[in-house]
């Protein structure tokens, strides 16, 4: 398996130089190196990013406090053109009153940079301090000294493998992996069954007798399934027909009290197994999936995740976690320290992107793509926790629908049982 081309791109070490005339006036309980300026960092095409700024004393010497941006994450086709790195530095608070903010800019600076020996080697564009560029009003004299910015901006070859399903998971699809020029490869199979709980059942021997009695008892049984999701499980194997990672629904999904919708009070969850040795039968727990239905602030409704630890020294603590738009659907991620410290992989090192997955929301055609850091894929079976990580992820947002929903037919339990 050959790996696409990513590159981790990082604005650190930001620091702030005022002149006199123009640093802010002292705030009550705020320390002076934590005077209200910050900055937001934008590149085409990814969400902007805010960083406080520091100040510091002189721009002369290396500043004694700063701060990091999140970085950017930069696929092989944002490599093949130069990149404008785009910067407004301001003063004052950050937050916005009325969707009117009281910040006021300073300056503004740009670099454009030469990303097309980024993905091979690590690289550095910027170190240092730099002047921005003022915003002058018509009464200000040109020869007033500017803010200056200290900025390093690097990068790092951050190569990820790239998979989607051909199909939604509860359909048993094949999974591709996508590599450079968009060449698709199955490297994955899918098998998911609804009804791994279900046992056939045969008619009562007394229902000859009581008939209606019977029919009673088994609408109850039907109706009692309509209000739980359960016994879902997806298997995955490599091309030779191995499994090498299940997904497994350990936690009904069913509506809390007086609701129709599942709850924090009462998720839903899946256990995230990898094989046991040699044995196909044996199993052993990796992590366990959690969800369910709240409301945001901000939009809507929306699906909660939790990945918690299932094996090492912080079992049973949350790792990553994401909340995701009932229509848009979105992004689930994996951080590397906070995995590498739960005890998940006693291998990992200690940078890099670990593994993101994108699902669509309700209504839509979902084939998740998965992308996992090619530093924490040793084998096929690696990657394929992750694929079974993202289909668990994929059905639990089918499983949260409201309860007056209702599901398509490859997610119900099918009871076998025939009236005369």
């Amino acid at each position: 398996m050959d790996p696409c081309h990513f590159v981790r791109l990082m604005v650190d070490s930001l620091a702030l130089s005022l002149p006199s005339a123009t640093k802010p006036p002292p705030i009550s309980g705020v320390h002076p190196s934590t005077t209200p300026c910050f900055c937001k960092i934008r590149i085409t095409n990814f969400p902007s990013q805010t960083a406080l700024l520091p100040l510091s004393p002189s721009s002369s010497s290396t500043p004694d406090a700063v701060t990091s941006a999140p970085g950017f994450h930069l696929d092989s086709a944002a490599l093949r053109r130069p990149l404008s790195l785009r910067l407004a530095v301001y003063s004052g608070s950050t937050a916005r009153a009325c969707g009117v903010s009281a910040a006021k800019l300073l300056g503004r600076l740009t670099l454009t940079l030469d990303l097309a020996a980024a993905r091979d080697r690590p690289t550095t564009f910027q170190s240092g301090w730099l002047s921005l560029r003022r915003i002058k009003t018509g009464s200000e004299p040109n020869r007033k000294p500017s803010a200056r910015l200290h900025i390093v901006v690097r990068s790092e070859p951050d190569p990820r493998f790239v998979f989607q399903f051909g199909g939604e998971p509860e359909c048993s699809p094949v999974v591709f992996q996508i590599q450079e020029n968009n060449i698709r490869q199955p490297v994955f199979s899918c098998k998911f069954s609804a009804d791994r709980n279900s046992r056939s059942r045969p008619l009562p021997s007394d229902f000859g007798n009581n008939p209606s009695r019977w029919r009673r008892t088994l609408k109850g049984v039907r109706e009692r399934h309509g209000r739980e999701r359960k016994g879902w499980m997806i298997m995955i194997h490599d091309l030779s027909g191995s499994p090498v990672a299940a997904a497994s629904m350990i936690t009904p999904f069913v509506p809390s009290p007086g609701s129709d919708r599942v709850s924090r009070s009462n998720p839903g969850a899946w256990l995230i197994l990898r094989p046991n040795g040699a044995s196909v039968s044996s199993w052993k727990p990796w992590g366990r999936l959690e969800a369910w239905r709240e409301r945001g602030p901000v939009d809507g409704l929306g699906y909660k995740f939790e990945l918690v630890a299932e094996n090492g020294p912080v079992n049973g603590i949350p790792i990553a976690e994401a909340t995701m738009n009932v229509k848009k659907g979105g992004q689930f991620c994996i951080d590397y320290k906070v995995m590498r410290d739960s005890g998940l992989s006693s291998r990992l090192p200690g940078k890099g992107f670990v593994m993101g997955s994108t699902v669509e929301g309700e209504g839509k055609v979902s084939k998740p793509v998965v992308q996992v850091g090619a530093q924490h894929v040793t084998c096929m079976a690696d990657a394929a926790l992750f694929i079974a990580l993202s289909a668990a992820i994929d059905l639990s947002m089918d499983a949260c629908q409201l309860f007056s929903h209702k599901l398509r037919k490859e997610l119900c339990h099918e009871e076998q049982v025939s009236f005369p």
